[in-house]
């Protein structure tokens, strides 16, 4: 027990330093302040770079909002079938791979909802529409100093900008207020049909103005069917827009719909309660839809470091000694069951236990004589030991008469002589083969121990071990 209770000892020890060598290893990452330098555009970051105040907006207010912690692939299996629009914001941490990025426009092609909402983003994730190529140019960048909770840093030299015209992205918008760190989005033709068709559109600008509008086409006869090219035209169409470029474009990719805002302060914490940005953003992430029509909208969280972890418990303790803690106990485990299972000398035997009572054999005897009817042999077994002590009592030979030890024992103690005679003959004769019951056998067994209570005569040290012993 000593030696187990000495490995107890060791064991907790050695438990109680990993835990100290861990905790004072273990350095936390410091918390990053926000900066539009190396901003966290992420809907769990309420800093002044993220967009948690927009998530929770839209959660609150009834609309069907989730993070998106897996990759775009999932868009295209049966949970993707949910999400109606998928949205990207800010340059994210992890790069959106060409593969992911061809994953994420298959399914808008198949008719799902894409909103990008930054000043950089990857060519690969917007396509060419139909004849045009859309892309984004940065006017300024942003330096060390400039702090994205100030507004008016954000802000300084830059004007409210309106809707340049009626659409159901600038719904209920009267003015905007972008950052001074916006990029402004290039449209141009990608073949030279198309380039001097927009030539000849920027020279007609001036006159259409001055012109009367066209009549109204005629109505197609039969099903009232609208022309196929103008009611599904893939241009890109401008919703807002700089004197050094859109702002807010949106064009149809197959069955699908990307839109892209080309300044990602519009939608963040310290930017969306600026003039109307707020109503700006409801508008490109739902469509202008109302509370609870309009399908699942999901935020990407997997390219801002948030994947889903393939262990809920793992994920939990990310990021703290726990894990390192647990794996070197279970190690430490390990080694003491493979210690304890291995022989490090020679072969020592088994003890063998003796697994028989002392008892059984008196056990044995005594169901042999009552079986038997052997009353006369166990009365011998205990007469020969009370005869014994009553002469050694008197003083005198065990082979003694019983009436010279009856009146020698009677002299020393208060019994008298005819009661010790009489109980010695009547023992006697049952020895010898006298008549005697079980009865009157327990009796006379009963009355030889109580005539040793009364003289005292105590069983001798050895005789005591022995009996403790059987007992």
């Amino acid at each position: 027990m000593k030696q187990r209770f000495g490995i107890i000892i060791i064991i907790v020890l050695a438990l109680g330093v990993l835990i100290v060598i861990n905790s004072i290893a273990f350095v936390q990452e410091e918390k990053r302040e926000d900066s539009e330098l190396t901003p966290n555009r992420s809907s769990y970051n309420a800093g002044s770079t993220g967009t948690r105040a927009l998530y929770d907006f839209l959660n609150e207010s009834g609309y069907k909002v989730v993070r998106w912690r897996e990759a775009p692939e999932r868009l295209l299996a049966a949970g993707g079938q949910k999400v109606e629009t998928f949205v990207i914001i800010g340059r994210p941490l992890v790069l959106v791979e060409p593969e992911e990025a061809r994953s994420l426009l298959l399914w808008v092609e198949r008719g799902g909802r894409l909103v990008v909402i930054d000043r950089r983003p990857e060519e690969y994730l917007l396509p060419p529409a139909g004849d045009w190529t859309v892309t984004a140019e940065l006017i300024d960048y942003p330096g060390i100093g400039d702090d994205p909770a100030n507004p008016e840093v954000m802000t300084k030299d830059t004007k409210p900008l309106a809707p340049a015209q009626p659409t159901s992205l600038t719904s209920d918008i009267e003015s905007v207020q972008p950052s001074r760190f916006f990029a402004a989005i290039k449209i141009f033709a990608t073949n030279k049909e198309a380039a001097k068709q927009k030539e000849e559109e920027d020279s007609e600008l001036d006159t259409i103005l001055d012109e009367e509008p066209p009549p109204p086409p005629p109505a197609a006869s039969g099903s009232g069917e609208t022309d196929s090219s103008v009611s599904k035209s893939p241009a890109p169409v401008v919703h807002l827009a700089t004197a050094s470029g859109p702002l807010l474009v949106d064009y149809r990719y197959g069955q699908g719909q990307i839109v892209l805002l080309s300044d990602s302060y519009m939608v963040a914490n310290d930017g969306i309660a600026l003039k109307d940005n707020l109503q700006l953003a409801i508008n490109v992430l739902t469509g202008n839809e109302l509370p609870g029509s309009n399908g699942l909208i999901a935020f990407d969280e997997f390219h801002q470091g948030r994947q889903t972890s393939g262990n809920a418990f793992v994920g939990y303790f990310a990021g703290t000694p726990v894990l390192a803690i647990a794996g070197q106990i279970c190690l430490l485990v390990i080694l003491i069951m493979w210690t304890r299972g291995r022989r490090f000398a020679r072969a020592i035997p088994l003890t063998q236990v003796d697994r028989r009572s002392s008892l059984e054999f008196v056990a044995s005897m005594a169901e042999l004589q009552q079986r038997a009817r052997a009353y006369d042999l166990a009365i011998e077994n205990i007469y020969s030991r009370t005869r014994r002590v009553l002469a050694r009592y008197a003083g005198l030979d065990y082979n003694s008469s019983r009436r010279e030890i009856a009146e020698r024992v009677a002299s020393r103690s208060t019994l008298t002589a005819h009661q010790l005679e009489t109980l010695m003959r009547q023992a006697e004769e049952a020895i010898n083969g006298g008549g005697i019951n079980e009865r009157q056998s327990i009796h006379l067994v009963k009355r030889l121990r109580e005539l040793e209570s009364v003289l005292g005569l105590r069983m001798r040290s050895r005789e005591v071990k022995q009996t403790a012993q059987n007992i």
